[in-house]
């Protein structure tokens, strides 16, 4: 309860802190409240008024396929984004077929990035009372593995293979819900293991710990070193994520398994994205506000300090490779100013 009144606390300073007077009037779009992308957004609303950078009127619980294309179309000052959306709209696919290769690349070369956000990894975990051993015995199970469409659930299909070679129908049953009911389906038993994306600690895992113990698995170290799972760590919106067990605060009642101590997932990458014709000093001033209160940031949430704030090399940030966005110029002298290095690969 704690933790949920510190989000609403969060939302509602998000939204006082828009009445200050500031430089510059923006409009900005992202998920609902309780996610990294949620807390990236909300903060850079309250960091930069109190800079008198910019006012950033925020709204929260959109879509973010829509918000992506709202950016890219100018409509839009800023918005939160998983990586893999602006790739498949700069190929014109999945949720952008309509819009065709030629229209949605023209738009995606638009997007520019500030800063870089761990949205979650994903994880196979399930209770004790299943009498599971982890991912060889999900043979046969039903598993819980995301909404019914979207990133979190191609991720599951894609961990899961790569792990078990299994797949979903032919190995195992995969059951589909929204993300408003997940503790419902955690709890509720219908399901034998969950494989979703989790933050550490996760508000989802806390919850449910209430019905029973629960373990959480590493990826096999064995099949994290094969060729499959390092072709997909750079594969596009995603990366590496690793941190040793000691470090896995995901609270009590949980225990987490790996083989030698080090826990191994795909972390699905994303960021706050402005338009390319945003001005240089804008979009500087708003990256530099993020760094500067990187500190405060971290001390939001409990899982923040996991949520990839402040890195932003090529592999761990899943920027580069087959991700399509680059960082805005402006964002770029922001992070270099603070002493953090860019590679050449992420500028534009």
């Amino acid at each position: 309860m704690k933790f949920l009144n510190s989000l609403i606390t969060l939302s509602m300073t998000t939204f006082l802190v828009t009445a200050s007077p500031a430089a510059e009037n923006l409009t900005g779009e992202t998920a609902y409240p309780g996610g990294a992308i949620y807390l990236s957004m909300a903060h850079l609303a309250e960091v930069a008024a109190e800079a008198d950078i910019a006012d950033i009127q925020v709204s929260d619980g959109q879509t973010l396929t829509n918000s992506v294309q709202n950016v890219a179309a100018g409509n839009t000052d800023i918005a939160g984004t998983p990586f893999i959306l602006p790739f498949l709209l700069s190929k014109g696919r999945g949720p952008y077929s309509k819009l065709g290769a030629e229209k949605g690349a023209e738009l995606a070369s638009n997007l520019r990035v500030l800063y870089p956000v761990t949205l979650g990894i994903i994880t196979l975990y399930a209770y004790d009372s299943k009498g599971l051993n982890g991912w060889a015995d999900l043979e046969g199970k039903t598993i819980y593995n995301g909404p019914p469409r979207g990133a979190a659930l191609a991720n599951a299909h894609a961990v899961i293979q790569l792990s078990t070679g299994l797949k979903e129908g032919d190995g195992y049953r995969g059951v589909q819900v929204n993300w408003g009911q997940a503790v419902k389906t955690i709890t509720d038993g219908s399901a034998d293991a969950m494989v979703l994306p989790i933050l550490i600690p996760d508000t989802r895992i806390t919850a449910a710990v209430a019905a029973g113990n629960i373990t959480v698995w590493s990826v096999p170290k064995n099949k994290w070193d094969g060729e499959g799972f390092q072709r997909y760590q750079r594969a596009p919106g995603y990366a590496p994520f690793t941190l040793p067990v000691s470090e896995m605060d995901l609270g009590p009642g949980v225990t987490i398994k790996s083989e030698d101590g080090i826990f191994r997932g795909i972390a699905g990458k994303g960021g706050d994205v402005v338009h390319k014709d945003m001005s240089f000093d804008l979009a500087k001033g708003l990256t530099k506000a993020h760094i500067d209160t990187l500190d405060r940031l971290k001390a939001k949430a409990p899982f923040a300090k996991n949520a990839g704030f402040g890195i932003v090399d090529v592999v761990r940030s899943g920027m580069c490779g087959p991700n399509p966005l680059k960082y805005h110029a402006g964002a770029v002298a922001a992070w270099e100013e603070a002493g953090y290095q860019i590679d050449k690969c992420a500028k534009p």
